[in-house]
């Protein structure tokens, strides 16, 4: 095999199926078709000259003895994202877009005002918000920038704990007396492992996997909500249930990839937000939470 006939798209492709074990999956996840995918995984096994899959009723799994060639196609991924940033970093200007996302909850409350000071103060620099729950992967661009409850960043981020979200159990004045629970990305956020550990399943009337969502939940009279604080006080239809949960916070931070912490707009973006989120610390942290370990 003579490596130029390896094509990165290939590549690319035949880490798909490798990580989601059908044609299909991989082709949702790269917004193709099954026959560019079935192809590639063709082409890419004729350049190799062996079969990387095998072919079940189930999908495709990875052939035995191949475990040493897919880590070798995720070098051959990093190295390849690593270049795609760098790139960015050198021919990056102070103006341009800077991609930011958050959750919904900070994307509602908090950054359509950053971004109005940004756009203030920092001229030929613009903001694309983008809200979703899921943690968006910086390794490959999906964002410049992310601004994240979380207890720590993942490898490969830096960034700033710039606040505290702090949280407390909200309901509406008639709302009975079971809890409303915390699904999808939600689940794994803190308020999600104390409702596992001291409420009994029977207990959870219904979930959802948006803040946003649970408000109004429990503003509808469904039951009780744990709500960041600047979701829940700021609401006349809801109050605050003190002692029904012990003080719960976790850290915000502003992150980016290392390889682009030295991008001057994206430096100057991550500073401005990290900066106006602690001037609002204790609107984020709130009453119930000030304790909070």
């Amino acid at each position: 095999m003579q490596s130029s006939r390896l094509d990165w798209d290939d590549v690319r492709v035949a880490l798909a199926v490798a990580r989601h074990g059908t044609l299909a999956g991989a082709a949702r996840a790269l917004g193709v078709n099954h026959a560019t995918v079935m192809r590639r995984v063709g082409r890419i096994e004729a350049a190799a000259g062996l079969a990387l899959f095998d072919r079940t009723a189930r999908g495709y799994a990875l052939a035995p003895g191949r475990r040493r060639v897919l880590a070798a196609m995720e070098d051959m991924e990093r190295a390849s994202e690593g270049l795609i940033r760098a790139l960015a970093n050198a021919r990056a200007p102070m103006a341009g877009t800077v991609h930011v996302t958050s959750t919904d909850t900070l994307c509602l409350t908090v950054l359509p005002g950053v971004a109005a000071e940004i756009a203030g103060a920092a001229e030929g620099v613009k903001i694309d918000i983008k809200a979703e729950n899921r943690h968006a992967d910086l390794a490959r661009l999906d964002a410049d920038v992310a601004v994240r409850p979380a207890a720590s960043l993942p490898e490969g981020l830096v960034g700033t704990r710039a606040a505290r979200m702090g949280f407390a159990v909200y309901a509406s004045p008639e709302a009975p007396a079971h809890w409303l629970g915390l699904s999808g990305a939600l689940s794994r956020a803190r308020p999600a492992a104390w409702l596992a550990e001291a409420i009994p399943p029977a207990q959870i009337a219904a979930s959802a996997d948006s803040f946003l969502v649970l408000r109004e939940m429990a503003a509808a009279g469904q039951g009780r909500a744990i709500l960041p604080a600047i979701l829940g006080e700021a609401d006349p239809r809801l109050r605050r249930l003190d002692g029904a949960m012990p003080p719960l916070a976790t850290e915000i931070w502003v992150a980016t990839h290392r390889d682009l912490a030295g991008v001057p707009r994206i430096r100057l973006v991550r500073d401005m937000i990290a900066e106006s989120l602690g001037r609002r610390a204790a609107q984020l942290l709130g009453p119930a939470a000030a304790n909070a370990p």
